[in-house]
This record gives C-alpha cells, structure tokens and sequence, in this order.
C-alpha cells in the first residue's frame, strides 16, 4: 500500500473520532455548530440531578470535591471519514471495514468533539439554576469501537 494512502486512511479515522456522532435517547447529534444547543438541551435533566444530588450531599456534610462525570456515547462519523477521502471508493471501503471491525480511539480532553463541547456549555443558563458541581463529560464508543483518555502525561487514564 502506498504511503499516501496509509496517511488518508489514518487521517480519516482520526476526523472519524473527532467529529463522532453522539447517540442520546435514541437520537443522534452530529457535531457541528448549529447542533450543540439541541444536546445541551437533551442533557438539561442529567444536570439538573447532579446538582440535587449535590445539594443533599452537602446536607449531609458529606460533599464531594470532584465533578460528577456523565458519559457521552459517541460512534465513529463515517461521513466525515469519506469526506476526506473524497472519490477514493477503495479507501473509503478499507475505512468502512476497519470501524466495523472496532478501533480503539486514545484521545485527551480536547480531541473529541462531543465532550469537549459539553464540558463548556454554559449550564446555568440551560437548566435556570446555579451550577454548585462542575460535570465533566466522559467519551464511550459504541461497540466494537473503544476510547481510551490520555492523562496530559501521554500515559493511559486506567478505569
């Protein structure tokens, strides 16, 4: 195989990753601007429990420093991965074949699109009430694909 064609392949998978889908509720959200608002919106009962869950906590003087973290169930965007590569229909096959087949996806806190966006949404303004507990969002593929964080280290954030 020639070395270009490695480079798209691996470039497609990687964009595949980054601008993943997002499945919630039986919906899914492609990442893109004008979509953030509508899972933002989807989530707003997610956050709204957190921070109850919190106000109890701190009741029973028991509260917790670390922010609570919610998963967001992502699968590869094949649709960004054969924009890349443009009329190439034999890579886009080999591409096609190897997320079927399940990649495992490394990535820190900035790489995927999905969670990177929804650890910024403003969500006091979402929910209408003050955000005592920061949430941060965790990326999980759907099978046979898999996320694996990256500590700012390079080394893997074990489960």
């Amino acid at each position: 195989m020639k070395p270009t064609d490695v480079a798209l392949i691996a470039t497609a998978l990687v964009e595949s990753g980054k601008f993943a889908v997002c499945v919630y509720d039986g919906k899914e959200y492609e990442w893109t601007q004008d979509r953030h608002d509508d899972l933002a919106h989807a989530y707003k009962r997610e956050i709204e429990q957190v921070q109850e869950a919190d106000v109890q906590a701190k009741k029973a003087k028991t509260a917790v420093e670390e922010p609570a973290t919610l998963t967001v169930t992502l699968k590869p965007s094949l649709a960004v991965a054969e924009k890349m590569l443009h009329n190439r229909e034999d890579l886009k096959t080999m591409v096609s074949d190897m997320i079927a087949g399940g990649i495992e996806f490394l990535y820190s806190p900035t790489d995927i699109g999905w969670p990177w966006t929804l650890e910024r949404v403003n969500w006091a303004t979402i929910t209408g009430t003050e955000v005592r507990r920061r949430v941060r969002f965790r990326a999980e593929f759907e099978p046979p694909c898999e996320a694996v964080e990256l500590s700012q280290s390079g080394k893997r954030k074990k489960k």
